[in-house]
Parts: C-alpha cells; structure tokens; sequence
C-alpha cells in the first residue's frame, strides 16, 4: 500500500498537535525533495536525521526530528517514525550540538554502517563519495534491497546481495546493469571531464574500456617471484632491466622484503603468484601512477593513450605529445620539459622491464600484452571512484 499524500498528512497533523506541523513541514520537505512519499527509504530517513538536519537545516533539530516522526507515524511509517525519535537519533544530533561537525559526522557514519542498507564496497564496484544520476540510482536501489532482505527477516550477506543487485540484468533498466550503467557514467565522465586536447585523445578509448580485459601472463615478474620463494641473492640483478623490475616487485608492489642480503618473498607475493587475475590488476595499475602527483599521473595517462594502440614513437615525440596534452590541460611542470621526461623515462623503464614494451634511445613500442597492459591500466583509472579533494 502507498503512503499517504503529504498534504494529507500534514492537514491531519495541524488538526491533531498543530503546534508541531510547520516543523513537520519543514523536515518533510528536506527529506522528500518533492517528491512522492512512498519514494522514501530508510537510507534517505538516516542521512536526513543524521547529516542533512544537524547541518542543512536551522532550528531545533530534535524538535524537527520529532515532528518529522508524529508525520511518518500519521502515515503508518512505523520504522521511519521510531527513528527520529530513537537514542542514536538524539545522540548524533548531542554530538554535532556539543563536539562539532567532525564528531558528528563521524558518529553518523558509524551509525550508518551499523543499519546493514548501506551498500558495501565489492570487489566490482567501490562506491564514490561524489555520485553521477546513474550511481546515486544504484546506491539508492541497492539500498533499497537490503532494507527489504531486512525488513523480511533475511538479511543475509550484503556484499553477495549488492554485487547480485549490481550485475544482473534488470528489467527497469531494460535489460541492462546497474554496474553496466554506472561504468558508462564513470568512463564518459572520464572522457568529457577534462580539457579539448585530452579529451580528443581520449574519446575513441570510451567504448574499447567498457568490457574488462582478460588478464594476461607475465612471465618476466612470474619468474622473479618464483626464483625468490627459495630467496634470491640481491646480487642476482645485474642488467638495468633486472634491477628495474626488482625495485618494482620490492617497493612498488610489496611482493619481496629483503632479508639480509637476500630478497624474499612476502605473503602478498604468493598470494600474486597464485592468482594470474590478482597479479595482472596490481601491475597495471602500478603503471598511470594513481596515487602519485596530479602532474605525473596526467602524463603517464597521456603517454598510455598515444601507445595503447602499439604506435612507434621516438622518446623525444613522446616527450613532445605528451607536453602537448599536459600543457592545453593547465599544467605548469616546475623544472619545464624535464618534469616530463622523468615522468615518462620511469614509465617506459617499468614497460620495459616487464617486458611490455621494445625500448631504446631511438624508440618505444608496446608488445601486445602491453597494448593490453596499457588498456588495463587505463580502464582502472577511469573507473576509479569519485573523491572528495582534501
């Protein structure tokens, strides 16, 4: 059965505690947006009473947060009444009041958590904290459901039931995804959200990253991470490109730990051995940088994109695109030129070492598990979460 009218409602409230209806109305209408009643979840009652209110709204907010109950209790909203007027309701509203918003809001978040309707982080999706229509409509539906395996008695595992909500077929959505749906926003947004330059470069990308790409060998970090499950002497990397791809398997990895004059194998090594997938997604994504220096990422990612298609670029007309592309998107490197250059002289030693890529003084082309490589890596960061910038 539908909710009631809220109109209804609220006249009902003016005839039967009107000292309480203006507030009712007031907290109503931040918590609906204007739209239909019956459109509310649990979700949207919690972050109301435990965000939007304390921090959007003035006046007494545990009066708000009480008239807001007598309304949703007139409309037989019985769980969504009992939480505006419950402890933890009046608490988060004390902490916000008495210790400030950081307190508050991380009360809230607690909180929040403790309810099981919020959609967990899965291994296909992590959540962004800055939502495009398409994702806030599968947070919001994914919500929904586990409220409802709740409500019915069967809560089960969230992460099975979102990962199930967000991958299978759905006939509201014409047959298509939630998760299909949001990696689109992600990857269109990833295409558009930058300036002419990048974005030409990156349009022809947006479709060919849509479907995830099926993990490749690599033999050269296979091998080094089999010859040290007995320990390898550090002495055992005597070309460049050997030492390369120690360091990378040591410090950028956190695949080997060294022991004395030996390099061992850490536990999460023998996890990557054991696990091609694992192993392909954690070297990839070593490759854009991604959580390095803004500047650093946009030209690695630049580079990426001119070489994913297996293009023979000299060092010096990489260096020199990829300045194009950097410079038209705002960027002003400190050291010029050279802040390029080692930006991609350490991308180029990684394909290198890899065996990714052929490199020399002369030219750089990528193999064809690295023309994989790089569409790997660049699908990740596109479809990387939205953050908030501290």
């Amino acid at each position: 059965m539908s909710a009631p009218d809220v109109a209804a409602l609220l006249a009902e409230l003016e005839r039967s505690e009107p000292d309480l209806a203006d507030e009712a109305r007031t907290a109503v209408e931040w918590l609906t947006g204007g739209e239909p009643l019956e459109t509310v979840t649990q979700l949207d009652v919690c972050e109301f009473l435990w965000y939007t209110l304390p921090l959007k709204v003035g006046g007494d907010h545990e009066r708000l947060a009480r008239s807001l109950g007598k309304l949703l209790e007139l409309g037989g909203m019985h769980r969504y009444a009992a939480l505006c007027t419950s402890y933890t309701t009046k608490k988060i509203l004390y902490t916000y009041a008495r210790h400030g918003e950081d307190a508050g809001t991380a009360f809230y978040q607690r909180a929040l958590e403790r309810t099981g309707v919020l959609p967990p982080d899965v291994p296909e999706l992590q959540w962004s904290m800055i939502m495009g229509p398409e994702e806030l409509g599968a947070h919001v539906a994914c919500s929904a459901a586990l409220e409802l395996a709740i409500v019915a008695g069967d809560p089960g595992d969230r992460h099975a039931l979102t990962r199930r909500w967000l991958t299978e077929p759905r006939s509201e959505l014409g047959g298509d995804s939630w998760l299909h749906r949001v990696h689109g926003e992600r990857l269109n947004r990833w295409v558009l959200g930058r300036g002419p330059a990048r974005r030409e470069l990156a349009q022809p990308f947006e479709v060919r990253l849509h479907a995830p790409i099926t993990p490749q060998p690599l033999p050269a970090l296979n091998g080094l991470l089999s010859l040290s499950l007995e320990g390898l002497p550090m002495r055992l990397a005597p070309s460049p490109q050997a030492l390369r791809l120690r360091d990378l398997a040591e410090r950028e990895l956190g695949a080997l730990s060294r022991d004395g004059a030996r390099l061992s194998i850490t536990d999460y090594g023998r996890r990557l051995l054991d696990d091609p997938q694992a192993m392909w997604d954690a070297t990839t994504r070593l490759l854009v940088g991604a959580g390095g220096h803004e500047f650093d990422v946009a030209a690695r990612e630049a580079a990426l994109l001119l070489l994913a298609d297996g293009t023979l670029m000299s060092p010096a007309e990489l260096n020199e695109r990829v300045g194009e592309v950097v410079g038209a998107e705002g960027w002003h490197p400190t050291s010029g030129p050279e802040d390029i250059a080692a930006s991609l002289t350490d991308l180029v030693a990684q394909l290198t070492a890899l065996d990714l890529a052929f490199s020399d003084d002369l030219a750089i082309r990528l193999t064809r598990t690295g023309q994989l490589a790089a569409l790997t890596s660049l699908r990740t960061h596109a479809l990387r979460p939205r953050q908030y910038v501290a």
